[in-house]
């Protein structure tokens, strides 16, 4: 618990640009980064075992393994819910071993070189698993212990296979086409996809336009593996964004179809249905012109009706105004539509930090998430389109459908903020009936539940944990939630050994001085309450996610490393973020320079009242990408309050950046009374560079194809023709991530010059473990990286 507290608020590489120099302070002391190196989470969840369980399901539905992080390493473990078993599902010294024998290579028993794999013949060989690994693919039986060995390549062509297993459906040169599982002669079933036409996928994603990476397409088979469902999307005469990367001999320009803010012309959604046999290709009807279409919904086999004629596609239209769900035909194209509403903001069809919330029965009832009552809700609506009953009801919030019970019509889903005793961000899992009675908890631990739920429908694996608390992994079956037995235990005990100290919750008012916000707060692990600490802000406004992101266990990161060199820190998630009611989500709609930013400001306060260790003359905030805008925003809204803001990767002015997020939140671009400027250009922090007083640090990769550089660069401008003193880090080819060692050194160097009025040590090198994500010892594989399997079950 923090000292003193209240009790009603209990804590439940580059080249830098220097516009300005700033004179260092004369034989400052220096501060010692290597505590706060030791709290990059790449370090820290090596130290951490047992708190990965990610159930991979067996041809049955009902069995699973996955793999564990043990002390050096990691496991295999498999479950049989029915036996209630628990064991190894294969021995790493022996498997090693018979790797070893058939590959010029010595492979660690403990290190594995894979995370995932699949059983032979498409699951049904649970004796003989596949992987790749040291860009070979290796077949291996587990039973006797021997394996063969073959080159991989890497594929350029990721596939969805046929439910019956027969097909593999493909894309190249932007048509679909077929081949037979066993090998043979590819079927071409479209001939007019050209770039920026394609069927299946789009043109290159945020983080793929330097580095181009095989697209998985966006294909559904039919239940009875004859048809095709597939998606296109019309980007052909959509205006492009360009990058030059000018680290070639000879600079190398891109671009990319990328629609803006008011733009008339933008990417156009379409769906198609393929006939296999026949090669018939039939157009979706759709009624509205959309902005998204969406395939399948909260179910994994949702996009398809059991009788392999009917589909489901979900849509939003521009600026998310309306959504709605359309049942199709398969053999005319032609659609019904199910659910349509519309709304004066913004309008959501499922939780944004949960999946899309719909699932369609069999008898054609749907089951749809709704905020029309000022909460997320399910309601039940019938094939007419009209509402039966609304499923659940109260001022809390539900996350997402996991599981419907058409014979016992139950309907199993997340929540959050229902138990008066828990942290409203914690969900928990319930069950309720078709028509909203026998409404039931079924995790009641305290904390997050994270649910993964079997394809059989008859059990599902629960992990649960709280920000400070490591979290635990168990297996439990319908329909009453009970315990079939315990997976998995969180061991910390390494990590604190290392002087790790968990963060806490912390509660404050808002703006209004009357609503409740919630954070986690961050000390100096030697906190001495008689000195004064500066307290830095880790921003990050949403309205998508907030501050804090997972409300789920913290194990390490930078607001760790900076509690390491002398910092308070915190993460607010302020009004104007998810996971509570509409009200608060709307909360700066159409308003983007606010950002959270009073509410930032105001909680400040109130913890600086709360705790005198809180020095209230050195405030600092940082933030990345919409952190980095709102950072700044700080900064120029609040000159007085905030002395020092880092920010990188900032969304500086939105009519500078994609459709699908800013006119969302900010609304559709209009042009005001004068001609000159528009809804958008007071929410622009190049509007506000006159206020600027304190140190501020910008930062963007030149590739950064997701927030385009001219974000920061027009506002490097801006602040150069008001004479402002600021700093400005390019980094050559980077995109818009910016997660490297080199540039959280220069972010700590510039808050501990110029908040801590210390001295950084010269050239610090953190070094990011080569073993952090990927196959050997931490992490998903990365399904680009030819060592990792691309044609498992989507």
């Amino acid at each position: 618990m923090l000292p003193h507290h209240s009790p009603s608020r209990s804590l439940t590489a580059a080249a830098l640009v220097a516009c300005a120099l700033v004179a260092r302070p004369a034989q400052a002391q220096q501060v010692d980064y290597t505590r706060a190196d030791r709290m990059l989470e790449w370090n820290t969840s090596l130290l951490i075992t047992g708190d990965e369980v990610r159930p991979e399901w067996y041809k049955d539905g009902m069995r699973f393994w996955y793999r564990n992080k043990i002390k050096g390493g990691a496991e295999f473990v498999t479950v049989d819910p029915v036996k209630n078993t628990r064991a190894l599902l294969f021995d790493n010294a022996r498997l090693a071993a018979a790797m070893t024998s058939v590959a010029d290579t010595a492979f660690d028993p403990m290190r594995l070189p894979f995370t995932t794999f699949k059983f032979a013949d498409d699951g049904a060989n649970e004796r003989r698993i596949e992987f790749n690994a040291i860009k070979k693919r290796f077949q291996c039986d587990i039973v006797v212990y021997s394996c063969t060995v073959g080159d991989t390549l890497k594929s350029d062509v990721p596939y969805v296979l046929s439910p019956d297993k027969k097909w593999e459906a493909f894309v190249h040169n932007w048509n679909v086409y077929v081949r037979p599982r066993g090998g043979g002669d590819s079927t071409q079933l479209t001939t007019d996809g050209v770039e920026d036409y394609s069927y299946g996928i789009t043109a290159p994603r945020p983080g793929q336009l330097l580095h181009p990476a095989p697209q998985r397409p966006n294909i559904k088979w039919s239940p009875d593996s004859k048809r095709l469902l597939v998606s296109r999307q019309d980007e052909r005469k959509v205006l492009r964004l360009y990058y030059i990367s000018a680290t070639p001999q000879r600079p190398k320009v891109y671009s990319q179809p990328y629609a803006l803010p008011g733009d008339s012309i933008i990417p156009l959604p379409e769906a198609y249905v393929i006939d296999v046999a026949s090669k018939s290709v039939t157009k979706v009807n759709v009624p509205v012109r959309p902005l998204n279409l969406f395939i399948g919904g909260s179910a994994r086999d949702s996009a398809w009706a059991d009788d392999s004629r009917h589909f489901y596609l979900s849509y939003y239209t521009r600026a998310n105004k309306a959504d709605g769900l359309l049942e199709g035909d398969a053999t005319t194209g032609a659609t019904t539509t199910l659910v349509h509403e519309e709304s004066k903001t913004y309008i959501e069809m499922g939780n944004p930090v949960d999946r899309i919330g719909w699932h369609v029965t069999k008898d054609g009832q749907v089951f749809w998430w709704s905020e029309r009552d000022g909460w997320g809700h399910i309601y039940r609506i019938g094939h007419d389109g009209k509402v039966i009953n609304q499923v659940t009801s109260g001022p809390w919030q539900v996350g997402t459908i996991q599981y419907v019970d058409e014979s016992l019509k139950q309907v199993y889903f997340t929540a959050r903020g229902r138990e008066p005793n828990d942290l409203i961000y914690y969900a928990k899992l319930y069950r309720v009936n078709y028509d909203g009675s026998g409404l039931t908890l079924l995790t009641p631990e305290p904390g997050n539940h994270v649910i993964e739920w079997s394809p059989s429908g008859k059990y599902f694996v629960d992990q649960y944990s709280r920000i400070e608390t490591p979290p635990v992994t168990v297996l439990r079956a319908v329909p009453d939630g009970h315990i079939v037995r315990p997976l998995e235990k969180a061991d910390v005990s390494a990590l604190v050994a290392e002087g790790w100290k968990p963060a806490q919750v912390f509660s404050a008012k808002a703006r209004d001085g009357v609503t409740d916000l919630y954070g986690v707060i961050y000390l100096p692990p030697d906190l001495d309450t008689t000195k004064k600490y500066p307290i830095v802000t880790n921003v990050y406004p949403g309205p998508q996610v907030g501050s804090v992101g997972a409300w789920t266990f913290k194990n390490g990161g930078e607001p760790f490393s900076m509690a390491q060199l002398g910092f308070v820190v915190i993460q607010l998630d302020a009004m104007g973020t998810p996971l509570r009611s509409k009200a608060f989500h709307d909360n700066y709609y159409g308003n983007f320079w606010d950002n959270g930013v009073p509410d930032q400001v105001a909680v400040i306060k109130e913890l600086g009242a709360r705790y005198p260790f809180i020095d209230m003359t050195r405030i600092g905030i940082w933030g990345h990408s919409g952190g980095g805008f709102t950072s700044t925003d700080a900064m120029l809204r609040y000159p007085d309050f905030f002395k020092v803001a880092v920010s990188s990767s900032g969304n500086h002015d939105n009519r500078t950046y994609n459709i699908y997020w800013a006119e969302k939140y900010q609304g559709l671009l209009k042009k005001d009374s004068t001609g000159h400027g528009d809804n958008y250009t007071w929410s622009a922090n190049k509007t506000h560079v006159a206020s600027l007083k304190g140190h501020l640090f910008l930062m963007n990769g030149d590739f950064d194809d997701n927030v385009n550089p001219a974000n920061t660069v027009q506002m490097v401008d801006a602040l150069i023709k008001a004479n402002k003193n600021f700093d400005y880090l390019v980094l050559p080819d980077r995109q818009h991530g910016l997660n490297e060692p080199y540039v959280i050194r220069k972010r700590w160097d510039y808050f501990v010059r110029y908040l801590l009025h210390k001295e950084p040590p010269e050239d610090f090198e953190i070094v990011r473990p080569a073993s952090f994500g990927n196959a050997a010892n931490h992490g998903p594989a990365d399904p680009n990286d030819p060592n990792s399997l691309n044609d498992l079950e989507p």
